[in-house]
């Protein structure tokens, strides 16, 4: 068979040059996906700005997200690949003194892993939940926090399809777990848009929150806004606090409704969607006796 028969067959491919682990030294071959070829087929976008993908006949399941994250095999440092080397002396201490626990925590969730293997769905859950895990280790010049939400959220979409294809196992409390904690993180990473106290401008690139659209900082109010409506009860037990909760988040949901109907440059989709849950919005609090 030839070379490019072969690849038309596969979906990922392993890089010639070596990478080498900033925390243990491990050198291994990081795994990219082949562009192209039919591999994704893209359907709907969902409610939380994610890119569903319908099942391929010829490649089965393929998921592009499988493969943004770095992984070391041996010691499980994870993180977006510009962040990969740029650690500071105490993050890289604190990354490697936390290799035991890391690992024996994320295979209490999901079993043993082998980052050598080709990413799958299991891989894709475990480099974002590692994800969140070393960048709750790293110091403010990285933004941590906005890396984090997104490392979050990720991780609760491959909860959910993990829970639909095992439904039995309980991943759907892990699912709602990361739900959460994107919430309150994307809370964080409103603040910080605010107050400056992390560089948020190095995430643009990155916040997604999936990888075919990149909503930037749109994406993180919307997010902070649909999140805060669906783990409202979760985050602020008190109806009281929960009125005081929404119309936070309306208010920032507000802004970004009015600079999308003030420009044309604002994509059609997010506009939409911001209209739709800034009117659930006004309905929801209403109803609790809150703002109008």
């Amino acid at each position: 068979m030839s070379q490019a028969a072969a690849q038309s067959k596969k979906v990922s491919f392993r890089a010639k040059e070596s990478t080498a682990c900033p925390i243990c030294d491990e050198n291994h071959q990081k795994e990219q996906m082949f562009q192209g070829g039919g591999r994704l087929i893209a359907g709907k976008l969902a409610q939380d700005l994610r890119r569903l993908y319908e099942k391929n006949r010829k490649f089965g399941r393929v998921s592009p997200l499988d493969y943004v994250m770095s992984v070391c095999p041996r010691c499980l440092y994870s993180s977006f690949p510009k962040d990969w080397n740029s650690l500071n002396p105490a993050d890289n201490e604190a990354i490697r003194m936390a290799t035991d626990a890391r690992r024996s925590y994320i295979e209490k969730i999901l079993g043993p892993l082998d980052f050598t293997q080709d990413r799958q769905i299991v891989l894709g859950a475990a480099s974002y939940v590692l994800g969140m895990d070393c960048y709750q280790l790293r110091g403010a010049s990285v933004a941590p926090t906005p890396k984090k939400a997104v490392c979050a959220i990720r991780g609760a979409w491959y909860f959910s399809d993990l829970h639909e294809e095992f439904p039995h196992i309980g991943y759907d409390k892990i699912r709602d777990f990361l739900y959460q904690k994107a919430a309150v993180i994307y809370g964080y990473t409103l603040e910080l848009m605010q107050n400056g106290n992390e560089p948020v401008d190095q995430a643009a690139g990155m916040l997604g929150p999936d990888t075919d659209n990149n909503w930037g900082f749109d994406g993180v109010i919307y997010l902070n806004a649909y999140l805060t409506k669906k783990f409202k009860d979760q985050m602020a037990p008190k109806p009281e606090d929960q009125v005081l909760l929404l119309s936070r988040a309306k208010r920032t949901l507000a802004r970004l409704y009015g600079s999308g109907k003030a420009s044309k440059g604002k994509p059609g989709p997010i506009v939409e969607m911001t209209r739709e849950l800034y009117d659930e919005y006004n309905a929801i609090l209403e109803a609790m006796g809150g703002e109008k």
